[in-house]
């Protein structure tokens, strides 16, 4: 494999202010070409950071010469998507052997698609939902996100529209084995 330049660590606490810069401008300008003004606005209800991710050492930063490139992780718990202010999060721990790993809040900075770092994510937090036993992982994806996880092998489980806002979003359950 190439050298990308890119490298990876596990965020901590103090990573917070710089993560929802990101996420900021990953969701500002990579949902433009997918969504309306009004559905980015609407998006914020539920995207956004998740600090139990951070707090349970499962969320990664990619970074690209000493800026964070993107940031992304997975879960042991119930919750499928959603940032600290989305309502009807659960913290309840799934069972690996019969319940899918979840991919959580995956954001590329707009300064560095197509150049891996999704992909990089993706690879680092299955190889941790392994080790961790799980057998398949789910997520669910934005509209920008999905060509990236069908090119990882992810396939659809289902379509829905987030309705909490004052438009709803259309976002997709994906899902993938990973033995």
């Amino acid at each position: 494999m190439a050298d990308t330049g890119l490298t990876h660590r596990i965020a901590t606490p103090d990573d917070r202010q710089a993560l929802m810069a990101v996420m900021e401008a990953s969701i500002n300008e990579l949902q433009k070409p997918f969504l309306s003004e009004e559905q980015i606005k609407a998006s914020w209800l539920f995207m956004g950071i998740d600090t139990q991710l951070i707090e349970d050492g499962s969320y990664f930063i990619i970074e690209c010469d000493g800026q964070i490139a993107g940031c992304g992780g997975w879960s042991y718990r119930e919750t499928l998507y959603g940032g600290d202010n989305a309502p009807g999060r659960s913290a309840s721990h799934l069972n690996p052997e019969t319940q899918a790993a979840k991919i959580r809040a995956m954001y590329t900075h707009p300064d560095f698609t197509r150049r891996g770092v999704g992909k990089l994510i993706i690879t680092l937090c299955e190889e941790a939902a392994r080790k961790a036993g799980f057998k398949r992982a789910e997520m669910m994806a934005t509209m920008a996100g999905v060509p990236l996880y069908q090119a990882c092998g992810y396939e659809v489980i289902e379509h829905i529209e987030e309705k909490r806002g004052a438009v709803p979003v259309p976002l997709i359950r994906m899902g993938k084995a990973l033995i």
